[in-house]
Parts: structure tokens; C-alpha cells; sequence
């Protein structure tokens, strides 16, 4: 029966009851009687399916959930066979199978991205085994397998390059239009491309573990979900049903028309309602997914819809979370700002210090040649001391160097004085005995941090930094961004205690964050939103919504989006209702009949869930 039905309910099928349809308004416009009313094709055609799916209800629904706006047609097409309508009959249950079908095909689209994902889930690797090359099954790869991947080739897995040096295509997973280049040392995700250069890669995340199956279990995930909107749709069409039979039954027995009966029954069904929202949901989840944004429920689009308070961490989110040389200040009349440089940077060489080996990549990244560092020590959480070019260098605090006997004149306190309101981390420099230079180093804020501040504060929606930094670097990127409220030195637990006094005041709060510790917070804002690219797997595990290429200034999109998708599931839902109340009236007037009412309820579906699928080629940005 299944087989028969999908069968029945496929284009082809519904196309040739479409057809006899046709014949049969034509019949009755000439007014010729032939035997058989064509349109008894298109009852049995789109008719069945509609059956099925009530009595399937029915069957297997638990409570109200049984009743459905199925049943109702159901009903409103059996009625108008009673009376002899069957065009009315035909009209019904065919413009209900045409609104499946936009239905799914609309589904289908929104649902493009995630088969393209799945496509691009790469099939074999090349692994290196004693020096020899074999190709093996995806599947088949473990962490810690070398793998070799040749120009041209999807990376199969994600790993870390141990050997070469490409460009690769990594649009499936960021939406960077331009090739990414990559080195030893450097990241690869699973479904990339490997546009230009051999190289062998580390194997670190397979199977399940992969990025591009985490991006299309997200996508998956977002599907299976609905938002409170739609489950509140699906409840009016289950009291509506019971409505409407009530109505029906009061039109007759006032008019004692049946005719007048039937066509409450027919311009009753709330397919409208029903259709719009899901629509609306997977065509705007479907538009997000190609823009690198993964929504993972309509409910997380809907809450979206209503923000209006947005909450930022700041490393990782509005700045990179990679430290880098800003100011290097030499105090030495002997030493320029490359020399000093090099200096301390030949002191650094050896040191496992992410502020040290920042400033050795700078040194190397202007091409200045380091010396050998002898001598070398490190005192945890306060400097390192080495020989370089038969100098005593001491690199470190200010409070390292005074234990050490290293005077700091004021020139110097000034300075870092000012590097620290700029919210900079400071490496002071002493060669024997004098204090001969610093070097400042900050976190590079995103180029679209700013501007996707501004046009939030356009939009209405207040804006937030929540962040463990000292108030003087808080203060300082917050400016820099236009943030004006700012809540700094926070431990994971005071990040959720700020938002949950931002929700009792009446806020509805979105919080975006990247790190292990925003976790807790992404969880209890309204919505949570993951650095998806960089971010932990735990904050993209805790997020509602992930943004797969890091890119901030997708945050107004975002925005842009929920109230869009918000305000045409309202207004499809005020549309839906409009359109039955003007219905009823008519048919109980007698103005209209089982077929005129057929045409305008259910062209009126057709026409809201068109307007749900322009939501996925409408510009937002």
C-alpha cells in the first residue's frame, strides 16, 4: 500500500490527475455529460495518498495528534463526492498534492548543501606504509596513519601536514572562495581539496571524528528539529479539524443547505498553517548552510529571531587568539628595532613560551638571522635568561629583571604602561645589566569586527563583551569594536551568571564564544553560536548555530535571516487564518461553492508556502 501510495503521490502521477482535471472543468464549462467525470482520475490519484495519510494518523498518532488537517480534506472530499461535486472532490486533493510537492521539492533545495556535503565525503587515501604507497578504503584509515595526498585529490581525513608545502580548497568547510596555504605543521580538514602541491599528512580525526561528518550530522540534526512555532502550527491544525466539522454542521442546520455545508468543510482546511512553517524553516536552514552557517534547529532560527542582545567572548571570536609582535621599543642608542629583535628572539629560540616562540616567528617572518642561544634558562611565569653574542640577556617581566638587579627608569614604566592600556602583553629586554628594549604583543582583532558591530547597533540589538581578560585589554577591544558595556576578569561560571542576569531583566541574549570555557554560557544563553572552524569541538557541541568559517560579520546575516524567517512564518500563519475566516463567511453566504471555495483556500496555500521559499535565494547580506 506504501508503494501504491508514493507511487500515486510522485510528479508523474500527480501531473496526469492534474490533466484529467483539466478535462473535467472543460467538460463542465461546455457543458457536455459524458459517463465517467474525468475527474474521478484525479480523486483516485491524489485522493488516496491524502486517505492513507489520515488513516495512518489516525492509527499510529498518539491523543488529538490523530486528528489532522488530512482527515479534514479526507472528509471535505468524501462530502463533496456525497453531493455529487467531484470536480470540487478532484480540485481538493489535487492543489493538496501540488502543496506536498512544493512542500518537498522546497525541502529538497534547502536540503542541497547537505547532499553536496555528503558527495564530497571522500571514498579512498593513499597511505604510506615502509616507504610504499596503497590506496585504501576511507574507512579503513586509523589516527596516526601517514597518508600521502597529491594535487588534485580531497583530503580523506583531517590531519596536520608533516611534509609539504600546498594551497588548498577549503569552500566545502568555510566558504573561502580562494585556496588556503598550508605548510608543514599547518591543519587539513577531511573533504578538502589539495589544489597545488603533494603532501603527507598525519592522520588525526577519521571516520565519525571528521570535521566534514560533524558539519553534515549538524545539518542533519538541524532537519529532524523543529522549531516551537511550527509545533504550535501543527496543534491549531489538530483543534482546527473538530472547528471546523462544528461550523460545518452549524451552516447546515442554519441554512439547511448542504452544499453551503461541504464548502465550510473545504475552505477550512488549515494546510496554509500547516505547510508555511516548515517550509520557511528548511528553506532559510538551507540558505544558511550555504553561506557556512549550520543551524542545527528551527527552534535555535526562531530564538535567533528574537536576540536582542548579543554577548561576545573576545579571544578567538572578535580577535584571532594568536598573539603577535605589535611594538618592538629599543632604549639602546646601539640597538635599532630589528636588532633588538633579533636579539631577543635569538634569547627565545629555545623557549616553549607562546609569547616567546610569537616573537621568534616575527623575527623569522622579517627574515633577521638568530644566533645561538647558550647558557639558555627559563623561570616559569616570569622570563628566560641566555648568552647570545657573548651578552647576558634577560627577557621577562618587569618584575623578573628587578630580581635579577636590572634598574627600570621611568622611560620604561611609561611605556608599558601605555602598552598595557592598549591591552598588550609586554616582554622587557636586558642586556648586561641595562634595560635595553621591549616588545609588545597583542592579539589581532578581526578586520570585520568593527563594522559588524555597527551594523548590529543599526539593527537595535545591544551588544555585550564577556571575557577573562584584565579590564585594561577588555576595555581597550571593546573599544575598538564600539562595544560599550563591558564585563571582564570572568571565570566560566561568573560568563553564565552575567547572562542569566541579562535574561531576568528581560533580555533575550545570544552568546558567541569559541573556547572549552564558553561552553556552559552558549548553553544557557537563548541561542548559542560557535566559532565553528577553529573553536573547540565542545563549543561547537554546546552551540545552537555554528559559523563553519570563523567569520564574524556573518553574525548581522544571521540576524537578518531569524527575522525574516520569523516574520514570514507570522505572517503565513495571519495569512492562513485571514484567508479561512473571508471563506467561511463567503460559504455560508452561499457566495462561494465546494469548487470555487477549493480554489481560493487552497491557491491561497500554495501562494504562502511560495513566499516561505523565496527565503532561500533572498540576499541578506
Amino acid at each position: 500500500m506504501k508503494r501504491l501510495n508514493d507511487f500515486l503521490a510522485g510528479v508523474p502521477m500527480t501531473i496526469v490527475g492534474g490533466v484529467f482535471l483539466v478535462a473535467s472543468l472543460i467538460l463542465m464549462l461546455m457543458k457536455i455529460e459524458v459517463p465517467v467525470d474525468p475527474a474521478w482520475v484525479s480523486v483516485i490519484i491524489c485522493g488516496i495518498p491524502l486517505l492513507y495519510l489520515a488513516i495512518w494518523r489516525i492509527i499510529n498518532n498518539k491523543g488529538m495528534s490523530k486528528i489532522s488537517s488530512a482527515l479534514l480534506i479526507s472528509i471535505a472530499m468524501i462530502a463533496a463526492i456525497a453531493i455529487g461535486d467531484l470536480f470540487a472532490a478532484g480540485e481538493v486533493a489535487f492543489i493538496m498534492a501540488i502543496g506536498a510537492i512544493l512542500e518537498e521539492k522546497t525541502a529538497e533545495r534547502s536540503k542541497k548543501g547537505l547532499k553536496e556535503l555528503i558527495s564530497l565525503a571522500p571514498q579512498q587515501g593513499r597511505r604510506i606504509n615502509n616507504g610504499n604507497e596503497e590506496m585504501i578504503n576511507a574507512e579503513e584509515i586509523k589516527v596516526g596513519y601517514i597518508l600521502r595526498v597529491l594535487p588534485g585529490e580531497t583530503i580523506p581525513v583531517d590531519g596536520k601536514i608533516i611534509s609539504g608545502d600546498t594551497s588548498v580548497d577549503q569552500a566545502i568547510m568555510t566558504g573561502e572562495s580562494l585556496p588556503v596555504d598550508k605548510e608543514v605543521g599547518d591543519s587539513v580538514f577531511c573533504g578538502t581539496i589539495n589544489r597545488f602541491g603533494a603532501i603527507d599528512m598525519e592522520a588525526t580525526n577519521v571516520g565519525e571524528d571528521s570535521s566534514l561528518q560533524k558539519l553534515i550530522r549538524m545539518v542533519r540534526d538541524a532537519e529532524n528539529k523543529q522549531a516551537p512555532i511550527q509545533r504550535i502550527a501543527d496543534k491549531w491544525a489538530t483543534w482546527l479539524v473538530p472547528v471546523a466539522l462544528l461550523i460545518a454542521i452549524v451552516t447546515y442546520f442554519v441554512t439547511q443547505d448542504i452544499v453551503r455545508g461541504v464548502t465550510v468543510l473545504v475552505v477550512f482546511c488549515p494546510c496554509a498553517l500547516v505547510l508555511a512553517t516548515p517550509t520557511a524553516i528548511m528553506a532559510a536552514i538551507g540558505q544558511a548552510t550555504k553561506h557556512g552557517v549550520v543551524i542545527k534547529s528551527g527552534e535555535a532560527l526562531e530564538k535567533m529571531g528574537k536576540v536582542d542582545t548579543i554577548a561576545f567572548d573576545k579571544t578567538g571570536t572578535l580577535t584571532f587568539g594568536e598573539l603577535e609582535v605589535s611594538d618592538t621599543i629599543s632604549f639602546s642608542k646601539e640597538l635599532d628595532e630589528n636588532e633588538l629583535l633579533a636579539l631577543v628572539a635569538s634569547a627565545e629560540s629555545r623557549s616553549e613560551h607562546p609569547l616567546g616562540k610569537a616573537i621568534v616567528a616575527h623575527a623569522k617572518g622579517k627574515n633577521l638571522v638568530l644566533k645561538d642561544a647558550e647558557r639558555f634558562r627559563m623561570e616559569a611565569g616570569k622570563g628566560i635568561y641566555a648568552d647570545v653574542s657573548d651578552r647576558n640577556l634577560f627577557c621577562g617581566s618587569e618584575k623578573y629583571l628587578k630580581e635579577n638587579g636590572i634598574d627600570i627608569p621611568q622611560q620604561v614604566s611609561d611605556t608599558l604602561d601605555t602598552l598595557r592600556n592598549q591591552g598588550k602583553a609586554s616582554i622587557l629586554a636586558a642586556a648586561d645589566g641595562l634595560c635595553v628594549g621591549v616588545v609588545g604583543l597583542s592579539d589581532v582583532l578581526r578586520s570585520t569586527a568593527n563594522e559588524m558591530v555597527a551594523e548590529l547597533n543599526e539593527m537595535g540589538t545591544q551588544t555585550v563583551l564577556l571575557t577573562g581578560d584584565n579590564r585594561r585589554t577588555a576595555d581597550y577591544f571593546a573599544k575598538q569594536v564600539g562595544i560599550t558595556s563591558v564585563r571582564a576578569e570572568l571565570l566560566p561560571e561568573e560568563k553564565v551568571q552575567n547572562i542569566v542576569q541579562l535574561q531576568q531583566d528581560g533580555e533575550s541574549v545570544c552568546m558567541i564564544g569559541d573556547g572549552v570555557n564558553d561552553a556552559p554560557a552558549l548553553k544557557t544563553a537563548s541561542v548559542g553560536v560557535a566559532m565553528g572552524a577553529m573553536g573547540s569541538d565542545i563549543a561547537v557541541e554546546a552551540a545552537e548555530i555554528a559559523l563553519m568559517s570563523d567569520d564574524i560579520s556573518k553574525i548581522p546575516y544571521l540576524k537578518r535571516l531569524s527575522n525574516a524567517t520569523v516574520r514570514t512564518i507570522k505572517f503565513s500563519i495571519s495569512l492562513s487564518l485571514f484567508i479561512n475566516f473571508v471563506a467561511i463567511l463567503m460559504s455560508f453566504r452561499g457566495w462561494l461553492t465546494p469548487t470555487t471555495g477549493a480554489l481560493v483556500h487552497n491557491a491561497g496555500s500554495i501562494f504562502v508556502v511560495l513566499i516561505a521559499a523565496l527565503l532561500y535565494d533572498r540576499k541578506f547580506d
